[in-house]
């Protein structure tokens, strides 16, 4: 199982109508979406993050326990369900306003982490904006240096400098994180905003990689993605499509990377330092096919596995 931490939220999405601008809800937040995205590839997903008990943190601890995703590991909360306005452009990239300050989400504490975690976890994922926000990044801190030499470690930077306060400090927790992960992936949207003091994609991949990362991925949206190993820089187009918006693009990408990682056989510390060029490729490619699906679609609607299968076998994303 992999066991995806974070937060669970609601993205309300502002639509242009005839009639004028209007609130379309969503349930969302990265390490949901992931959680989600892994079971609808058929990859077994936990859960584990603080969600309201209103009615919106039932919707989405039911979201999640219909798609297959346990919820046992769930710390209920009174707190309320954070909320997100999203605002796509016109090219479908989306911008976000959060309503998260004191929610549900932020409620994780080191006392929540201090049991063992069951024997079927084999990986834990996490990201996005809880990894800077306290006192749950200070938690999630210690539960990946606990466990990183048993299980892998992926990190989803996934940049929100609305939520996370000085970037410099942001910066400084993801290279925390970084010290004990086995996997970083990162949009360049993220890399030139968290490291825009003129650091190379090519050299912030090297120093991960020196201090014991895997595998470094870094998506560019329509110009595919970049991956860096001990093996090698690897690289893959992305998907040709029409794109109704992004949202949701870069956690399909972690998910169906994950996925695809262990449907190999190769989600494991050991197996990930041994990856070559082509079993990389293999997995950006599949990851790929899953974002570019979720970009013709509105919102984070993730594809199940039955779907990407069906594109392979055309031959797409070759």
């Amino acid at each position: 199982m992999i066991l995806v931490c974070g937060e669970a939220l609601i993205d309300l999405f502002l639509v242009s109508t005839d009639s004028g601008p209007v609130l379309e809800v969503a349930m969302g937040g990265s390490p949901f979406n992931l959680a989600l995205g892994l079971a609808r590839l058929e990859t077994p997903a936990g859960f584990f993050g603080g969600v309201s008990n209103d009615y919106f943190g039932v919707m989405l601890i039911e979201a999640l326990a219909n798609e297959g995703v346990d919820t046992s590991l769930v710390k209920r909360s009174v707190r309320p369900t954070p909320l997100v306005l999203v605002s796509p452009d016109s090219q479908g990239n989306p911008s976000y306003t959060f309503y998260a300050h004191e929610a549900a989400a932020e409620g994780i504490e080191l006392a929540d982490v201090s049991q063992p975690l069951p024997p079927s976890v084999d990986a834990i994922a996490l990201g996005s904006y809880l990894l800077a926000v306290e006192p749950a990044g200070t938690a999630l801190l210690a539960l990946a240096e606990r466990e990183a030499h048993r299980r892998v470690i992926a990190i989803d930077c996934n940049l929100r400098p609305a939520m996370v306060g000085p970037i410099h400090a942001w910066r400084q927790h993801i290279e925390r994180f970084a010290r004990c992960a086995s996997i970083i992936k990162l949009s360049d949207e993220d890399f030139a905003g968290g490291w825009s003091d003129g650091a190379s994609p090519d050299d912030q991949a090297a120093s991960w990689l020196k201090h014991g990362v895997r595998l470094v991925l870094m998506t560019h949206g329509p110009r595919g993605a970049t991956a860096w190993h001990s093996s090698g820089r690897v690289t893959a187009p992305a998907m040709p499509v029409e794109v109704v918006d992004s949202v949701g693009a870069g956690d399909s990408f972690q998910a169906a990377l994950l996925a695809r990682l262990a449907q190999n056989g190769l989600l494991s510390p050991r197996a990930l330092s041994t990856l070559d060029g082509r079993s990389i490729a293999d997995a950006m490619r599949y990851a790929n096919l899953a974002a570019g699906m979720t970009c013709r679609r509105r919102g984070a609607n993730l594809p199940r596995r039955a779907e990407i299968e069906q594109c392979l076998s055309r031959g797409e994303g070759t």
